[in-house]
């Protein structure tokens, strides 16, 4: 019970540094959460958990990179590829090599063997907090592709040379021919295994479709299991299964790249359930960094053996090193690049920025928390907790050094070219928007080929052309004329209520119908309205109406199942309430709102006019044909978009906003008719 208690703990504080984020968006969401896990552990009865090393891997790691493999751009990596693998690979033995002897040389009580596995799990680079910055501060798309090809494949090279160094220090033997004979089988093992495991798996989940099994979550709960499957399935056979997740993850995004049908449902879902996985994992990561951090400081404290002071100078010096050595690899790579290619060298900002972007994070971290806690003669292994404080500590610095550093260096544009960038960002931004939107229509037309669905793409479209045509900006009068629009929308809607409920007081309508209009009324008057006071009216309704349900039980029994088949009623109803919003709006009109209040009035016409047609309704009387759903479906699919690409730094936070406001007044458009 009181690890569940820690576990919900902590994903409440992966929620609460969420939140915290977007009021301080300079301070990356890693260093939130580290924060928030110092907090928890500080009070009496605080979070305190320990993992086995072996279940940290599986659980953290497999996904992760897995993850990391399936979401590679692969076409501008391999353009890449050059840096990439010389950062992923060449950097990690290099540091390995020069900072293992350098570790061990400022720190004698650590083992050479030990010194190298600490050098090893600090090479890697961590994905999840080099984008958390590049959303920040906006790093160039070059360097941040290379960060993200290093940050897969060194998180392969780095964790494999971490284990060849912890088994050399719990056995206390290592062959430099064996190791290295050793790792190629082993590596090479672990990507042809992890490559087959993942297609077996993607061609059993289509083997189940054609049984008929469509059932949406029963795929993604394989995809879910996948990287665990390859994981322990390559350990226990004895090759890398960091490398075999990482293999698998780029086979299945191959498969889905040659996948006859898009199966856009499966996508979405699948997107969702990955971003919250994903978010829960690096979470919980960063949580127990910081959750760790008090009593590794208590068991460094009462070491009498270590000075605190020279703990921290260690923690500093290595992180220091680390990034002269990043520097001193990227710039030589420069210089031989433009030698050979007879063309200029990089500029030495982007090389300062490449260095200081080699962020380490969960990675690191799981590594640390891995290292056994006994040697092979049963001894403890030698400052066990010393390394961990020492990663800790590189962890902890490197993002405080990020964080400071790069928006200085990434933002040193002049003022105007700055606005003009954002100008031609967000209208780029705002293309990807409404094509996620019209492929995701398409999609769902396709799938249901009914009749009255072949127009949804001309209507989406259409109001999609009415929001992007030229508008007069700032204008006080074209302000001044929405509002009044908004005031008269609003006036109807307040008619179409009042005349709602005289029919229920009179029977005209059936309760459960009447609730659902009224519904659909306070939806479309929160959308249009944004307020505060509109959205806290909304929720009071919408917890009047659960309760009404549940205490009345009007919304159940047979008067539920006969109110789904009472469409000519419901009809009837609307038609009364269009009658009384017209009669609304023609009151309420004067010769400053008469040309908007005309507007309204012609749209109520047209809906009146339909439904005298009998056009519009499907059996429960309450909402329009399919082709409403349909349209929700993409809008949903266009909000996903602007958060995926706020998430991944190709948008700031203004902008998303912006993009946000104009998905919200494209439902607002498609609700008012």
């Amino acid at each position: 019970m009181e690890t569940f208690l820690a576990v919900l703990l902590m994903l409440g504080l992966i929620a609460v540094s969420n939140i915290v984020n977007r009021f301080i968006p300079f301070v990356p969401i890693p260093l939130i959460q580290i924060g928030l896990g110092v907090i928890a552990a500080a009070f009496p009865t605080g979070i305190h958990m320990s993992f086995e090393p072996e279940l940290f891997f599986v659980l953290f790691i497999a996904p992760l990179l897995f993850n990391d493999g399936r979401r590679t751009p692969r076409d501008e990596l391999w353009n890449l590829r050059a840096p990439i693998l010389l950062l992923s690979l060449g950097l990690v033995f290099a540091t390995v090599f020069v900072a293992g002897y350098a570790i061990h040389w400022m720190i004698p009580s650590i083992p050479l063997a030990a010194s190298f596995a600490l050098a090893a799990i600090l090479s890697p680079t961590d994905a999840v907090a080099v984008s958390a910055l590049a959303g920040k501060v906006h790093l160039p798309k070059s360097i941040h592709r290379i960060l993200e090809g290093e940050s897969l494949m060194n998180d392969a090279s780095g964790l494999v040379a971490f284990k060849f160094a912890i088994a050399a220090a719990v056995t206390g033997m290592f062959s430099l021919p064996k190791a290295t004979i050793s790792f190629v089988c082993i590596a090479a093992g672990g990507l042809l295994l992890g490559a087959l495991l993942s297609f077996v798996l993607i061609r059993l989940s289509v083997f189940i479709r054609r049984f008929g099994m469509e059932d949406v979550t029963i795929h993604v709960l394989l995809q879910i299991l996948t990287p665990f499957i390859i994981y322990l399935v390559s350990e226990e056979i004895g090759v890398s299964g960091i490398l075999a997740v990482v293999a698998g993850g780029v086979m299945y995004a191959i498969e889905k790249d040659r996948a006859v049908s898009p199966q856009y449902k499966l996508q979405l879902v699948s997107a969702s359930t990955w971003s919250v996985l994903l978010l829960v994992l690096n979470g919980l990561v960063f949580l127990m960094l910081g959750v760790s951090v008090p009593d590794v400081v208590q068991v460094i404290y009462n070491d009498s053996s270590l000075n605190n002071f020279m703990v921290a100078g260690y923690v500093l010096a290595i992180s220091a090193l680390l990034i002269v050595l990043r520097f001193l690899w990227v710039y030589a790579y420069s210089l031989f690049e433009s030698r050979r290619l007879k063309t200029p060298r990089s500029p030495l900002k982007s090389q300062l920025i490449t260095s200081i972007s080699g962020v380490r994070g969960a990675v690191t971290l799981a590594g640390a928390f891995s290292i056994p806690l006994v040697l092979g003669d049963g001894s403890p292994f030698p400052q066990r907790d010393l390394i961990i404080a020492l990663a800790a500590g590189v962890i902890l610095v490197s993002l405080l050094i990020a964080s400071i550093f790069l928006p200085l260096l990434a933002e040193e544009e002049d003022t105007v070219v700055v606005e003009s960038v954002t100008v031609n960002s967000e209208l780029s931004a705002r293309s990807v928007v409404i094509d996620a939107g019209m492929s995701m229509l398409r999609s769902l037309v396709s799938e249901n080929p009914l009749p009255g669905n072949q127009p949804v793409l001309l209507e989406f479209t259409d109001k999609i052309d009415k929001l992007c045509a030229p508008k007069m900006g700032d204008d006080p009068e074209a302000e001044h004329f929405r509002q009044l629009g908004v005031q008269a929308k609003r006036n109807a809607i307040a008619a179409e209520r009042t005349e709602l409920r005289r029919m229920l007081e009179n029977g005209s309508v059936a309760a459960p119908v009447a609730s659902k209009m009224e519904e659909l009324l306070d939806h479309k008057e929160a959308l249009m309205c944004k307020r505060l006071d509109t959205q806290i009216k909304f929720s009071l309704t919408e917890i009047q109406r659960l309760f009404s349900g549940l205490f009345s039980g009007r919304l159940n029994g047979d008067e539920g199942r006969l109110a789904a088949q009472n469409a000519e009623s419901a009809r009837m109803a609307k038609i009364s309430m269009c009658q009384a919003a017209i009669s609304a709006v023609s009151a309420g009109m004067s010769e400053e709102n008469r040309l908007v209040s005309q507007k309204v009035i012609d749209k109520y016409e047209q809906m009146e006019s339909r439904l005298i047609e009998g056009d519009g309704w499907i059996k429960d009387g309450v909402v329009d044909d399919q082709k409403l759903e349909l349209k929700l479906q993409a809008i949903q699919e266009q909000r996903n978009t602007v958060q995926q690409m706020y998430q991944n730094g190709a948008i700031n936070l203004k902008i998303a906003g912006k993009l946000r406001k104009f998905v919200d007044q494209l439902e607002t458009a498609i609700w008012e008719d």
